[in-house]
């Protein structure tokens, strides 16, 4: 057996390829590190440099009193989009005129009542049916069909002779709703909306239990014509007799052409010094794809809307609703 003193070792032989690997692996990782707590500096640095600024324009702010000039709003992407001819003015007489003769004027005018059919496309998975129970519970007023293979225009013939206002039509792709139809009758219009970040209530954390108290309805940043239209059409899904005792509110928030859905309880503290929202669920994102004149027709239907992204949306900054 020879002596460990007997091996003669190599000292210009280069290193196998695993340990290369191995030297390359540990390098990068250094690399990474080191490049995280550079940022991290960096990202402190700024952060000390805008709370010193803040500091110092608050001091001086102190110091003039009355004198002090107003706050400069910051800029987003919602306060400098783009000018739009359709945008709708609080006392537009055009617009009241025609919103005072238009298909939801009767709702509006307290002439009827909502009355909302819900259904799903044919052969609907457990998926579709749960966010459908859970939208019976945000509308009152509505009454769940199952479709079985009944057409769309059927199912609006036996709606109008039902004295149905509206249909709600949740459709589906991969055994998961995608899309909602709605339909205001007799005479329309119609609305298809494409559905994303579903939620279901069971999976917000901390969901509340709902009531069948009827809700307030809030509706926000709807300005332009086609805004108004799309923001009378999903009010018109509910009564306009809000019961208060119930707390219960829902809203339909509009941002950046992405109408946002939340269902809340509001709740006092403190002897109604503050309040709280808590969320009844479910909670989902809603984007417009098309508008239509009349009821559901889309071989002969008259389109006043329909979203083309990559003709349409050649800004950040403009927006439709």
């Amino acid at each position: 057996m020879p002596n460990s003193s007997d091996i003669e070792i190599d000292e210009d032989q280069p290193p196998s390829s695993s340990t290369q690997k191995m030297a390359q692996k540990l390098k990068r990782k250094v690399d990474k590190i080191a490049q995280v707590s550079r940022a991290k500096a960096i990202k402190l640095e700024k952060s000390s440099a805008k709370r010193a600024r803040r500091e110092a324009r608050e001091k001086i702010r102190e110091k003039l009193g009355d004198n002090a000039p107003p706050k400069q709003e910051p800029r987003t992407i919602e306060n400098t989009r783009e000018p739009d001819d359709t945008m709708v003015q609080f006392d537009d007489e055009e617009v009241m005129h025609d919103e005072a003769y238009d298909e939801f004027a009767s709702y509006f005018n307290r002439e009827v009542q909502p009355k909302v059919l819900l259904t799903t496309s044919p052969k609907a998975k457990v998926n579709t049916w749960k966010f459908c129970f859970e939208l019976k519970k945000c509308i009152p007023t509505a009454e769940l069909f199952s479709r079985k293979d009944v057409p769309i225009k059927k199912i609006i013939k036996q709606a109008k002779e039902k004295g149905f206002t509206d249909i709600v039509i949740v459709h589906e792709d991969r055994k998961k709703p995608n899309g909602i139809v709605i339909s205001h009758l007799p005479e329309g219009p119609t609305a298809y909306f494409k559905i994303n970040s579903l939620k279901y209530s069971k999976e917000i954390k901390g969901v509340g239990e709902s009531t069948s108290h009827n809700p307030e309805v809030i509706l926000n940043n709807f300005n332009t014509r086609l805004g108004h239209t799309i923001a009378r059409m999903l009010v018109s899904l509910f009564p306009q007799n809000p019961e208060f005792r119930g707390r219960r509110a829902v809203t339909f928030h509009n941002q950046r052409d992405y109408i946002f859905f939340r269902h809340h309880r509001y709740e006092f503290k403190r002897e109604g010094e503050k309040a709280a929202l808590h969320e009844l669920g479910p909670r989902f994102t809603l984007r417009l794809k098309w508008l239509q004149k009349g009821t559901f027709n889309t071989r002969e239907g008259e389109y006043e809307w329909v979203l083309k992204r990559h003709e349409m949306e050649t800004s950040r900054r403009r927006f439709f609703l």
